[in-house]
């Protein structure tokens, strides 16, 4: 599995987790509609670390938890 799909499996279970909108976390990030929907479908294969952190922050968790998950242990994640 590509990075980039296993961050967006990521980030949708969070954001299900927290109750959150797509809608919402782009306002509260103050992140494009266009640049959230490349990361939260995995349509690039890499994405900004800048805007990534920025997304971790903005759903309140640190950029370690949101690593920390079985999905980045795989020893087939390809970058």
């Amino acid at each position: 599995m590509k990075v980039s799909k296993a961050i967006s499996i990521r980030l949708r279970q969070i954001l299900k987790d927290k109750n959150i909108t797509q809608y919402r976390l782009e306002q509260n990030a103050g992140i494009p509609h266009a640049t959230m929907m490349d990361i939260i479908n995995a349509w690039r294969e890499s994405c900004n670390v800048k805007t990534l952190i920025l997304i971790i922050w903005t759903l309140g968790i640190r950029v370690s938890e949101f690593f920390d998950d079985p999905i980045f242990e795989s020893d087939e994640l390809d970058v």
